[in-house]
């Protein structure tokens, strides 16, 4: 995946969590690398994931999110767009 700032850009150094749909907590963390890019295997066969970027939001706010789904041992790509 890569992780988009608000000016359009890759950013590099941004927390991402990643957790199985219905999962109360992240099983795997990492940062973004220079690139804005991460990447994380995770166990093969059909699953749904959300992927977090772990950044502070003001109150009542959401962090960014996107949900992916993993059939079998596909590489799924993806793109997390911080807010303004």
């Amino acid at each position: 995946g890569t992780v988009w700032g608000s000016d359009d850009r890759a950013t590099a150094g941004v927390p991402v969590k990643i957790q199985r749909v219905g999962d109360k907590k992240p099983k795997w963390s990492l940062v973004s690398d220079r690139r804005g890019e991460f990447a994380q295997r995770v166990p093969p066969g059909e699953n749904d994931y959300i992927v977090i970027a772990d950044i502070k939001v003001p109150k009542g706010g959401t962090k960014p999110q996107t949900k992916i789904h993993v059939q079998k041992n596909e590489r799924v790509d993806l793109s997390l767009h911080l807010p303004k």
